[in-house]
């Protein structure tokens, strides 16, 4: 045999899709002997299946799982899961996959074990992502690191709803219900889905699968257990979320979770695509994770979980002590209390339990028990109470659980009615018998309840397929449409003058713009095939619509608050952008039925139309844009515009002070004229002011409360009254503020020096300006007022503007960062 690597520990890792699990089995059929631990059930199944086949009989290999056990007298190659590993064994090779699974809060200490204690004598393997690199050099020095690249590229494909996924696509989610709401909705949009769970036994795993790789279905529809290197012929793999309830709270997956998952797409050298069924939320794809899956970039893990793989069975409490026990390495973390350890702290508080389990091979027993995974996920307590009982029987008597009480309870299981929750709970429930009954030393005759088990499990397995399929899979449906995908052409579509769409003169919906809403009564079964004709050929009218959209005329588009409408109906929204100048403008998800090249060109139409409107209607703002990115205005000048852009074009100027004190000549000229007016108390445009363009201002802002439209002053409680609106607060009263500033001038042009003075009241009467407006307003301004003659009008002395106090000096060559400063001054 050649030789592999230099280290007979090899550690092999990467993506999904490079052949990792492929090489250990090739390299465990080249010993004499050989072991892998594998973290499902299934997967164990899976491999065990490929090695029979390798060596032409099962007499020489082992399939050993907390419920199945096939262990030949002279087996000599073993497939496991991580906990059922037989570790006293010695093999010539040992392999352990997935291993990054030490990291894993339930199971990871059993991976951690066997990566620190599981050897070959003559070859080790240890299989995972990249993520594991750091904590195989600081647990595993010897072992040398052997990266393998990924087959196929994976790529982000975008996100796609249920009705627009494409054919071999996995629908990935993360509960049971959300994986029976997803195929129900699958088999009424694409006639059925398989569905595949970790909870399924593999005999109704395998029939499901072998029904979509049959390509009688095109869809599947699994939980996160599809990561864990099930091989399947999936070309697309859709999240319908990306949060997960992980046993303790619902968190997002990380991205090691979402990169194992999205890699099941494309298998060996043919590529695959991910994405999710939502584009925005927390069920969207960030931009970084995208890049990180993309790339195969996955954090490095910072530590694993551990508990003690050898405990001390001297007693009970011995035993609680050492699997409680702190690890000693940096890089590993005491794992959380799994359910034996809860069960066997809740057992041992029994006085009944405690006097039985005063020697260590009782200890050990109870050990045993407290093992028995709870797989009707019931809970610490109530899985307490079972193992407590067959506990009282292994540990009385002969230590033999009770025939009758065994076959009661298998008889009760041997029933195949049932929904397909209730038949799944059977199952679980069949698991447990099942792992009792391949413990050799729990039953007087384990082999043939083994076989008794074994039996119910396959036939409610079975039944749990046949109701799956009838419940999740319309065959007559799928056959209709892929009739129709081979010659939709056939079916005559007509569109009516309001946007009724109907096939065959059934009415199936209306299409308004781009989106087509199928009337409730056309989803009925027999007119599923007439649905996907219409959908095909809408195709060509929504490419016509498109195309008229791109060349539509300035008056054909119009903006109400944040949306773009086109023929008064919306084909995009105003995001967040750079500016109020520069909004993003998103399409409409319904405008996803254009190929790229026509929604490019919709984007580009719209993107113009904006910017011209800007232009017209918006001059100033849209000049202030153009200083922001003119590298020959200043740092000042293109902080004080981007502020301006951020506060809509007005800004109480104590806001912006050290900038205005930093302007040049030049730089307020050109101000002036973009239409910029540095005021005694407000930096504003008066055209924004004006009707129209303070309407589109606000809705650019999303600014509701509107003033009435021409306002000089309003009630300090009418709508709008405030100064995001163009209105300076002063008392009962809110002034306009280009009205403001033509008091500010009237004021300073009535003064001399600082002596009093007695403004005109006249100016201030015309606005409707109370005496009390006027003296809030002139002490703002910076009079104060003086005594004169009774009975002569109020007098003034000037005294000067307060100066903000002046922040630290941020730096002047970095206008974003005068911005900063600005904003947290």
């Amino acid at each position: 045999m050649s030789r592999f690597a230099r280290s007979p520990i090899t550690a092999v890792l990467g993506p999904t899709n490079t052949g990792k699990t492929h090489l250990a089995v090739e390299r465990m059929a080249g010993h004499a002997s050989g072991m892998i631990g594998f973290p499902l059930r299934l997967l164990a199944r899976e491999v065990y299946d490929r090695v029979v086949k390798m060596k032409g009989s099962d007499a020489e290999v082992a399939l050993i799982t907390g419920e199945e056990k096939i262990c030949p007298p002279k087996a000599r190659w073993f497939l496991c899961t991580a906990e059922s590993m037989p570790l006293e064994r010695e093999v010539a090779f040992v392999g352990l996959d997935e291993a990054q699974l030490g990291a894993d809060p339930e199971r990871g200490h059993v991976f951690t074990d066997r990566l620190l204690r599981a050897r070959g004598f003559a070859e080790t393997m240890i299989l995972g992502s990249d993520s594991l690199k750091p904590m195989l050099k600081a647990l595993v020095p010897d072992a040398e690191i052997i990266g393998r690249p990924r087959f196929s590229t994976l790529s982000y494909a975008g996100a796609k709803k249920l009705s627009r996924l494409p054919r071999r696509s996995a629908i990935v989610a993360f509960s049971a219900e959300e994986v029976y709401a997803v195929a129900e909705a699958l088999r009424r949009l694409r006639g059925g889905a398989a569905v595949v769970m970790g909870a399924l036994s593999p005999r109704t795993r395998n029939a499901q699968v072998a029904m979509f790789q049959a390509g009688e279905v095109d869809y599947l529809v699994a939980t996160d257990a599809i990561g864990m290197g099930l091989n399947m012929d999936v070309h697309h793999v859709a999240f319908a979320s990306l949060t997960k309830f992980d046993g303790r709270r619902q968190r997002r997956l990380t991205v090691a979770e979402m990169a194992q998952i999205a890699g099941r797409a494309g298998r060996h050298q043919r590529d695959g695509t991910f994405g999710a069924l939502h584009d925005d939320g927390p069920n969207a794809f960030t931009p970084e994770e995208v890049l990180a899956i993309e790339a195969h970039r996955v954090p490095p893990l910072e530590k694993l979980f551990w508990r003690q793989g050898e405990p001390d069975f001297a007693s009970v409490e011995a035993l609680i002590a050492s699997l409680e026990a702190k690890p000693t390495s940096e890089v590993l973390r005491a794992a959380p209390e799994a359910v034996d350890l809860a069960v066997l702290k809740r057992l041992s508080e029994e006085d009944w339990v405690r006097q039985r389990v005063r020697a260590p091979a009782m200890v050990r027993r109870l050990w045993a028990a407290c093992g028995l995974p709870d797989f009707r996920k019931l809970g610490a307590e109530p899985h307490s109470r079972f193992v407590g009982r067959l506990f009282g029987h292994l540990s009385e008597g002969r230590g033999h659980v009770p025939h009758q009480w065994f076959a009661d309870e298998i008889q009760r299981l041997d029933n195949m009615g049932g929904d397909v929750e209730t038949l799944a709970g059977r199952i679980a429930a069949a698991r447990s018998w099942a792992y009792i009954a391949h413990r050799a030393d729990w039953l007087e005759d384990p082999i043939h309840w083994a076989e008794r088990t074994r039996a119910v499990e396959e036939k409610l397995s079975d039944a749990l397929h046949a109701s799956l399929t009838q419940r999740f899979v319309d065959k007559r449906t799928t056959v209709l449409l892929r009739q129709i995908g081979a010659d939709a052409s056939n079916l005559p579509v007509t569109i009516g003058p309001e946007g009724e769409v109907s096939v065959e003169e059934h009415a199936l919906g209306t299409l308004t713009g781009f989106r087509f809403t199928v009337a409730p009564e056309a989803r009925a079964a027999d007119k599923r095939m007439l649905l996907a004709a219409a959908e095909k050929r809408l195709g060509g009218e929504f490419r016509k619509r498109g195309a008229a959209l791109a060349e539509a005329e300035d008056g054909a588009i119009t903006l109400a608050g944040s949306v773009l409408a086109w023929s008064g109906v919306g084909v995009a929204t105003l995001e967040p952008g750079a500016n109020i100048a520069r909004p993003r403008i998103r399409l409409d998800r319904s405008l996803d039925v254009l190929d790229p090249q026509a929604r490019a060109a919709v984007q580009a139409r719209l993107d113009r139309w904006f910017a011209e409107q800007i232009g017209k209607r918006l001059t100033v703002l849209g000049k202030l844009d153009e200083v922001t990115r003119d590298p020959q205005a200043g740092s000042p000048l293109r902080a004080l515009a981007n502020a301006l852009l951020e506060a809509g074009g007005l800004l109480p100027r104590r806001a912006a002070a050290q900038l205005v004190e930093a302007l040049d000549p030049p730089a307020r000229q050109r101000l002036r004229k973009i239409g910029v007016t540095i005021g005694t108390l407000d930096i504003f445009a008066p055209a924004l002011l004006k009707p129209g363009s303070a309407a589109r201002r606000r809705e650019l802002m999303g600014l509701a409360d509107a003033p009435r439209d021409g306002a000089a002053v309003l009630p300090r409680t009418a709508p709008g009254a405030d100064l995001v609106h163009g209105y300076r607060p002063l008392g009962a009263q809110a002034v306009r503020v280009d009205l403001v500033e033509r008091i500010a001038r009237a004021a300073h042009g009535s003064r001399k020096g600082r002596k009093p003075f007695a403004p005109d009241p006249a100016l201030a009467t015309s606005m409707g300006l109370t005496a009390e407006t006027l003296g809030r307003l002139m002490a703002q301004l910076g009079f104060r007022t003086a005594r004169g003659p009774e009975g002569e009008p109020q007098r003034w002395i000037w005294q000067g503007l307060v100066a903000p106090p002046k922040p630290k000096a941020p730096p002047r060559d970095n206008a974003f960062a005068v911005l900063a400063e600005l904003k947290h001054g």
